[in-house]
């Protein structure tokens, strides 16, 4: 009995030294537990108006949150000299801290811990044919893909390509917006994932629509024609996608495109009769370009009348999508 009641006052001492030597627990104040409670955002390199927790083991009035200031520098209490903390990994900028708190004799040997509480300095914008235009911040791993899925996808109009633009060194080693064009068909095939890029900040991505055509005139259906996927379109493929002719029409039809200076329209006829008969090449349409048939009279409309019953350069109405084969 004896040698066990020596045992258990051994093993209650015992545990009173353990439980003397273990730190004591971070004081409250100034936000000291609750930076590091709260801030639990993935790591990357802090930038220009990130919002950091910077806590100090042991010393609440200097732990606190501190926003980075415009050039990158952050201020706390009783350091002489802002602290550069911008392009930084927390870790690294842990030490940078110590080092200044010990350099001014603030505290002798510093414990610090920097969390990351919000991200500003990292945004994502995606725009164009998305369902939900949006700007977010990256924060962990981001791809391609997970920017498009956060514009809850693509619209129906979508063209054939995403541009992602980011910033990145020239050849002269300054900074510049460079661009980069993605497949639509390929990045969501999965087929090569090195199209699924991985995305820091900083990038914006833009889904142009796809091109249309328009078809007005002696056809059962004008309107407005996407051409998604890249597929190429034609004088016959436009018929198809108006349903025909509404009745016997011209023997000859207009295409009217766009000049290469940009300002007005010419006018290119072709063969209507000899192209539906076989008896003349199918002629290939480009994005934006008016095909107009005349009825049988020949009669012809004005360039700005088809453009206004088109209501091209105003407000179009919900444009017909043509898929291309895939």
């Amino acid at each position: 009995m004896r040698r066990m009641a020596f045992a258990i006052l051994a093993l209650a001492a015992a545990a009173a030294v353990s439980a003397q030597q273990e730190p004591a627990p971070l004081h409250e104040g100034a936000g000291a537990t609750t930076i590091s409670d709260v801030s639990n955002l993935p790591m990357a390199r802090i930038g220009n108006n990130d919002l950091i927790g910077v806590t100090v083991y042991d010393a609440p009035e200097l732990s606190r949150t501190v926003r980075v200031s415009s050039g990158g520098d952050i201020w706390l209490p009783m350091v002489k000299q802002p602290i550069h903390a911008a392009g930084l990994y927390p870790a690294d900028l842990e030490k940078v801290i110590a080092a200044a708190l010990a350099g001014d004799h603030v505290l002798v040997d510093p414990v610090v811990t920097v969390s990351i509480v919000e991200y500003r300095s990292h945004p994502i914008t995606v725009v164009g044919a998305v369902k939900m235009p949006v700007t977010f911040q990256a924060a962990g791993n981001v791809t391609l893909l997970d920017a498009i899925s956060r514009a809850q996808g693509l619209t129906d109009n979508a063209g054939s390509e995403i541009l992602v633009s980011r910033q990145a060194p020239d050849a002269d080693g300054k900074p510049a917006m460079l661009a980069q064009r993605i497949p639509v068909r390929g990045l969501l095939d999965g087929v090569n994932l090195s199209l699924n890029l991985s995305l820091q900040g900083g990038e914006v991505i833009r889904v142009p629509e796809a091109g249309r055509i328009f078809v007005v005139g002696d056809v059962k259906k004008s309107g407005a024609f996407y051409i998604t996927d890249g597929s190429e379109s034609s004088v016959l493929k436009a018929l198809a996608l108006s349903e025909g002719l509404d009745s016997f029409s011209s023997h000859k039809a207009y295409i009217y495109r766009t000049e290469d200076s940009g300002e007005g329209r010419k006018e290119i006829p072709i063969e209507l009769k000899k192209i539906m008969d076989r008896k003349a090449p199918d002629v290939a349409l480009a994005a934006g370009d008016i095909l107009y048939i005349p009825s049988a009279t020949g009669a012809k409309a004005s360039l700005k009348t088809l453009e206004t019953s088109l209501g091209i350069g105003t407000a179009l109405g919900a444009a017909f999508i043509y898929y291309g084969t895939r």
